[in-house]
């Protein structure tokens, strides 16, 4: 049972990713894809830890501040992320995805959507609970190393 859950999982994991690469590939050609897979972790990162810092983001990914701070750099002057004074401590700035980011997210997200439609027409919604109930408890109990 564990090995045909676990490739059962791998399979449906990848190829989320590969219509995801295949879109950022399709970018090329039009000359819109400017982040790097090392800035597009970083953004997904920054996406996922809602407006955080930099030493936030540093901690998070293990890299120096330095080298965070360079990285965010990079992601501002391609307009994917702003710095953002904080209201509470004027001398912390918090990372802000722009809208173009949002937009070269949805290449990944709006593929989400398509296949959770054709869930929702082709298993019950008893069917579709008990999946989402599972993803749930993945998300909060059985995965606590990203909080």
């Amino acid at each position: 049972m564990k090995d045909t859950l676990e490739e059962a999982f791998n399979e449906v994991y990848l190829k989320f990713k590969l219509q995801f690469y295949k879109k950022i590939f399709s970018r090329f050609e039009e000359r819109e894809a400017s982040l790097t897979a090392v800035e597009t972790f970083c953004a997904e990162a920054i996406n996922a830890l809602h407006e955080p810092t930099i030493k936030e983001f540093a901690d998070f990914v293990n890299i120096s501040p330095e080298n965070a701070a360079y990285k965010v750099q990079n992601l501002i002057k391609k307009g994917y992320v702003t710095k953002v004074r904080s209201e509470t401590d004027r001398r912390e700035y918090h990372l802000c995805l722009t809208a173009r980011f949002y937009e070269y997210l949805s290449m990944s997200t709006d593929y989400i959507g398509i296949v959770l439609s054709r869930m929702q027409g082709r298993f019950s919604e008893a069917e579709t609970e008990v999946f989402e109930r599972i993803l749930r408890v993945m998300s909060t109990e059985l995965m606590p190393e990203i909080s």
